[in-house]
């Protein structure tokens, strides 16, 4: 089956050639993404694209938020390698949980259920845009270092929802090798 392919076929793509991504390529993707099965059909995503000129707005505030979490005392991880990335991917989307509100903001446990199913919905879209796009030829890189810069970035995309990821889509400079992963044996109980 060919979704067996393209599953085993995907790969994180770090470096993209500087080449752009067509508005159509970028809407069949988002298409993917709609098609995501999710909690009581509550279809919880929206997505701003971003590309081009605004690049190196998003890329500056993602800076600025590692820059304030690091002068905090906290470790950035690979936040700064990941701005790069995002600096030089044709295209980031960041993909939102309208229903949702800031990870550090209390909530209640019926709100916090409803959180998780949404966030759960939004990663199988996600997946579904991490698919199409290698199906398509375009490869993606599914980034959750925008957490370190989630306040900048919301506001800088007008957004006081739940901030879920962001993923940076281009055509690959790059062809890496499959990961090691865990067998099936090895992640499975049977009862």
């Amino acid at each position: 089956m060919e979704t067996l392919n393209t599953i085993a076929q995907r790969r994180s793509i770090r470096r993209f050639e500087d080449t752009p991504v067509s508005d159509e390529q970028i809407r069949k993707i988002l298409q993917a993404a709609t098609q995501a099965p999710s909690g009581k059909n509550g279809q919880p995503w929206r997505f701003i694209v971003v590309k081009e000129d605004n690049r190196a707005e998003m890329v500056r505030l993602m800076r600025e938020g590692i820059s304030k979490m690091i002068a905090q005392g906290q470790n950035a991880g690979s936040a700064e390698w990941t701005a790069k990335i995002m600096e030089h991917a044709p295209v980031t989307v960041f993909i939102f949980n309208p229903y949702g509100q800031a990870p550090w903001l209390p909530r209640s446990i019926e709100q916090m259920f409803g959180d998780l199913v949404n966030v759960q919905s939004t990663g199988a879209a996600i997946q579904n845009m991490l698919l199409a796009a290698q199906d398509m030829g375009i490869g993606s890189l599914w980034i959750c270092d925008v957490f370190y810069a989630y306040e900048e970035l919301c506001r800088w995309l007008g957004e006081e929802t739940q901030m879920v990821a962001a993923v940076s889509f281009g055509v690959p400079a790059e062809t890496p090798a499959a990961r090691p992963r865990m067998t099936v044996d090895e992640v499975t109980r049977w009862l």
